[in-house]
């Protein structure tokens, strides 16, 4: 009974769960009337849910609206669709909206939707004052209502007969924007308007123009006249009077300046009218321009004025332009078709000019401190005129160069540049150098300076090195030249080596030669010899006039044995590193038959020893029989013996063989090789010595008639 109501239970729960099973198909979202709204029309966002059900139940939904992503509308029911309703549309309800819907842990999104709502609000246009004088501004607020930012707004200014002035101003954060316009001289009745952009997508949506503003200008002061007595014929030498004034509507920081050719010639401040006065000079033709301000207001008049010339410029003339020191120099000043006139003669000078003489001419005897500028000045009925500068120069003439290598040293090192300088004691400049090497020159004009400065980039190694320099001047005296100077070439080192006898191997004891020599470099040469170490150690150095050094190590020891190179330098200050060389120190040949002696001697003891007692054992072991044979051999063998003896006794002469050993010595101390000589000299020299005692040796061993 109770299996059968536990199986009635699973088939219940079994059902129910059927029942409960739903699924979306599709969530829609509309706009209506239409997905393009006009400005201030209803609108309506409709979400709807299409759910396929199991069976029919209640479903809770939660619907949500967004509109660019920010949440807009959300509504929990029972039912499928919700509505957002927006009474009056409006631009900032433009963009892209989506409804999701969630029931039951799901949840499913629609497709985006784009609302466009066309137009815009028309704007507000507001000003601060409907009146304003010249030079004031005029500040406007233009407004759309209910719009959302970011906008654009374009203001306008308007006047009678003129373009409109246009200013463009964005807004991110607010719906309004406030500008000021400058009212500027002759504006009279202003008219103003503005209107609104915004942008939509990919494009600009305008709004309607505002309301029109009307603005009354007033002038604060009149437009300026200018006087000018006399008004025409004026000649230089005469006053010349000018008058300049305006009316005011209020006295109020009014200034009045008055502009020759754009300088300032008189200014008042707080008064209506400006007086000026001058002689006449013809630099005061020109135009006159009469200007009045006030704060950023401002009114012009201009007029042109001619002066007639009374004299023309005087003209100073010199007998010569370039002469040398010590001659005679004429300046005289004149003016063409006029004579009646005050001259004087002056120096130029950068502080203030200096006065020779009162006089149409001045003579003097030159000197090199009379180069300069010179200027005459000519006086008619208080009027100066000044003429044209002259420049005079005054040479001294050059002296002797001398030329000179710039780092001191008459030397060079090849395939570096060499600088070279020519300088001169006294010499008025410009001066002209001219360097010399070999045929070749080259020139350079120096023009302040006594000095001048030659680069030879092209030294060979077979170059002479002759070098001498040229200088002249203006002067009359004509090129002078320096001593020759002779240059020395110096050659880097190059391919240094290092060679030993013996080469290698060398026995404990003996003497080594070690050799170092460079292909090519200029002498002295500095060879250095090093053995290679943790920290390398100098053995030996010394300088030579010559391509190579040798050097003779007298002992080597087996703490020798090691690597070794060389370097050579000179005054090229160029290092050249030799390849190095390894050197074996092994043992001498006394020592080795020291070491056999000391090996084979107590070998020979022991066979000595073992055949005795095999000796003795084999005899105890024949017995007393054989005593009596081995009497008889022992004692003809005694007898023979004694024979032998005397026969070869001058052959085994002790003193004989020791002076044979001290002849072949000698022999071969004879044949050993120069140390003075190259590597392959002492080698082929020591390989004969050593021949030469072989042969020696065998010869004197054949000579004995027992020498098997």
């Amino acid at each position: 009974m109770y299996l059968a109501l536990l199986v009635i239970f699973l088939q219940c729960s079994e059902i129910c769960t059927q029942k409960r099973v739903f699924t979306f198909n599709a969530v829609h979202i509309e706009v209506q009337p239409s997905a393009k709204v006009e400005n201030g029309a209803p609108m309506s966002i409709i979400c709807h849910a299409d759910i396929s059900k199991s069976t029919d139940f209640n479903l809770q939904h939660n619907i949500t609206i967004f509109k660019d992503g920010k949440l807009v509308f959300m509504s929990v029911s029972g039912k499928g669709d919700a509505r957002y309703e927006v009474p009056m549309a409006r631009s900032s309800h433009t963009g892209d909206y989506q409804c999701a819907v969630e029931a039951g842990g799901k949840i499913k999104h629609s497709d985006s939707l784009h609302v466009w709502v066309t137009g815009m609000t028309k704007p507000i246009l507001i000003a601060e004052k409907k009146e304003v004088f010249e030079g004031e501004v005029v500040k406007l607020r233009c407004e759309l209502p209910e719009e959302v930012p970011p906008l654009y707004f374009v203001f306008q200014k308007m006047k009678v007969n003129s373009t409109p002035k246009q200013k463009l101003q964005e807004e991110l954060y607010r719906n309004f924007s406030v500008v000021e316009f400058p009212v500027d001289e002759g504006d009279d009745i202003l008219q103003f308007d503005c209107f609104g952009k915004r942008r939509v997508r990919f494009e600009f949506e305008t709004s309607l123009t505002s309301n029109k503003t009307l603005i009354t200008v007033k002038e604060p002061f009149i437009k300026p006249t200018l006087h000018i007595k006399p008004s025409s014929n004026i000649t230089e030498g005469k006053e010349i009077r000018f008058e300049c004034s305006t009316v005011v509507a209020k006295m109020r920081d009014i200034e009045i300046i008055l502009l020759r050719n754009k300088t300032i010639l008189s200014s008042v401040r707080d008064q209506t009218t400006l007086k000026y006065s001058a002689v006449a000079t013809l630099e005061d033709s020109g135009e006159y321009l009469c200007k009045v301000e006030e704060g950023k207001a401002s009114k012009t008049t201009t007029h042109n004025v001619v002066v007639t010339e009374l004299f023309p410029k005087p003209i100073l003339t010199a007998s010569m332009n370039e002469l040398d020191e010590h001659k005679e120099l004429t300046l005289s000043c004149s003016i063409k078709d006029f004579q009646n006139a005050s001259f004087s003669i002056l120096r130029k000078h950068s502080s203030r000019d200096i006065l020779l003489r009162n006089s149409r001419n001045l003579t003097m005897r030159a000197s090199v401190n009379d180069t300069g500028s010179y200027i005459c000045k000519a006086e008619v009925n208080r009027i100066v005129k000044e003429s044209k500068p002259v420049t005079i120069r005054v040479y001294a003439p050059v002296s002797m160069p001398s030329i000179s290598v710039f780092s001191g040293l008459p030397e060079v090192v090849l395939g570096r540049p060499l600088n070279l300088t020519c300088c001169l004691m006294m010499g008025t400049p410009p001066i002209t150098f001219t360097f010399y090497k070999g045929n070749k020159n080259k020139k350079k004009i120096v023009t302040n300076n006594t000095c001048a400065a030659f680069l030879d980039k092209d030294i060979r190694q077979n170059d002479k090195g002759q070098y001498k320099c040229g200088a002249k001047n203006h002067h009359s005296s004509g090129m002078k030249t320096s001593k020759v100077l002779n240059i020395t070439v110096i050659v880097p080192i190059r391919n240094t080596s290092l060679g030993s006898v013996p080469y290698g191997v060398v026995e404990d004891g003996r003497e080594t030669t070690f050799l170092c020599s460079v292909e090519e470099g200029s002498w002295p040469i500095h060879f250095r010899i090093f053995r290679k170490m943790d920290r390398d150690i100098l053995l030996f150095e010394r300088s030579e006039h010559a391509d190579r050094v040798v050097w003779q190590k007298k002992e080597m020891s087996r703490q020798d044995t090691g690597t070794y190179y060389c370097i050579a330098s000179n005054r090229a200050n160029v290092s050249a590193k030799s390849h190095p060389i390894t050197i074996n120190v092994i043992l001498a040949s006394w020592q080795k038959g020291v070491i056999t002696a000391f090996v084979l001697i107590p070998i020979a003891g022991v066979m000595i020893l073992a055949v005795w007692w095999f000796w003795c054992k084999k005899k105890n072991a024949k017995g007393p029989s054989m005593e009596m044979s081995r009497s008889a051999l022992a004692t003809n063998s005694t007898s023979e013996k004694l024979s032998r003896q005397h026969n070869d006794g001058d052959y085994y002469s002790g003193s004989g063989y020791i002076e044979d050993g001290e002849n072949h010595m000698k022999s071969t101390d004879e044949n050993k090789a120069p140390v003075q000589k190259g590597t392959e000299t002492v080698y082929s020299e020591i390989r004969k010595a050593n021949n030469d005692s072989v042969e020696n040796r065998h010869s004197r061993i054949q000579g004995r008639p027992d020498a098997t």
